[in-house]
């Protein structure tokens, strides 16, 4: 990056999709960072301009000046240099790679970052060696810690996670965070984050601990999964109802939510739970509709002890 930001704190992000741009819109905001480098990895539209146009618009979310400021409010954006790639958004340096794909070949090292969001939803396993695109190339191309924006999925069912890779949730298990051993981690997703919020405080209390079994349902916001109007599938495509538009239908798919969990509150791993995904015509915001059935003691009128009020109490 330029000269005056070698020794400043940056933040690298790998892929431009709705996490990696709303993970720059954050980072804007809160200043966490003295620059960002983002790795495209592909040339863009005319040029920069058109990365600078991408990255400060949003049809969900509207304007950046008015996610940053509130209305009024005017944006501060501009090209500082096409060749080297380099945008100023409100005072804060952004570098954009428009090079390498694979994570061992993007040069985080040369950029001088340390730390990497990976929000491709491409590289989830962490167990997978460098010698072919995978997560641990960010390692190997310099980065020191690597945040995998989805759950990890690891294909291998005789592997296990590998002792520098961990699965967080903050507020559940992220003081489980280990700075001298953990390079590779994962921040789940929506769903799993919003379970375990919902499922640690009933495992916490003594009067709801024991849970038989466990169902949700997760009606979701569309994802770039699916596709904007009807196509033919894709060579060996097995779920064909994604290939319905997206907009035009409510489609029954399918969620790792629950093997996630497994990951966050090791306890669920002795609950029966059954989880599955319901993709609705929205652009943002998702809800779940969970029903568990507990082990309970009845009281002296032969009602169940755990009750609404209880519930609410736990909450």
């Amino acid at each position: 990056m330029s000269v005056e930001l070698s020794s400043k704190r940056l933040l690298g992000i790998n892929g431009l999709g709705r996490i990696g741009k709303l993970s720059l819109w954050y980072q804007l905001h809160r200043r966490h960072f003295d620059g960002v480098v983002i790795n495209l990895g592909r040339k863009v539209g005319r040029g920069l301009e058109d990365v600078l146009h991408a990255v400060t618009t949003d049809s969900t979310y509207g304007p950046l000046e008015r996610f940053l400021h509130g209305t009024g409010a005017k944006l501060e954006a501009r090209v500082l240099d096409s060749a080297q790639g380099l945008l100023e958004i409100e005072g804060m340096p952004v570098k954009v790679l428009r090079e390498a794909r694979d994570p061992a070949a993007i040069g985080w090292r040369r950029e001088g970052v340390a730390l990497v969001v990976d929000s491709t939803g491409t590289f989830l396993d962490p167990t997978v060696e460098p010698t072919k695109p995978a997560l641990r190339g960010h390692l190997e191309s310099g980065a020191k810690v690597v945040i995998a924006s989805a759950p990890f999925k690891i294909k291998d069912k005789a592997r296990r996670m590998p002792d520098e890779a961990a699965m967080l949730v903050y507020g559940i298990n992220h003081t489980d965070f280990d700075s001298r051993r953990h390079r590779l981690l994962s921040a789940a997703s929506c769903t799993t984050t919003a379970l375990s919020h919902m499922i640690k405080p009933l495992l916490d209390s003594q009067s709801t601990a024991e849970i038989l079994t466990a169902s949700m349902s997760t009606i979701h916001a569309a994802t770039n999964t699916q596709s904007v109007l009807d196509s033919v599938p894709k060579d060996a495509a097995s779920d064909l109802r994604k290939t319905r538009a997206v907009f035009e239908n409510i489609i029954l798919s399918t969620t790792g939510a629950a093997n996630a969990l497994e990951e966050i509150l090791p306890a669920i791993r002795n609950v029966g739970f059954m989880a599955d995904s319901v993709r609705v015509p929205s652009s943002t915001v998702s809800l779940i509709n969970l029903n568990l059935t507990f082990n309970t003691q009845l009281d002296e009128k032969g009602e169940p002890v755990i009750t609404r009020e209880l519930l609410n109490g736990i909450y």
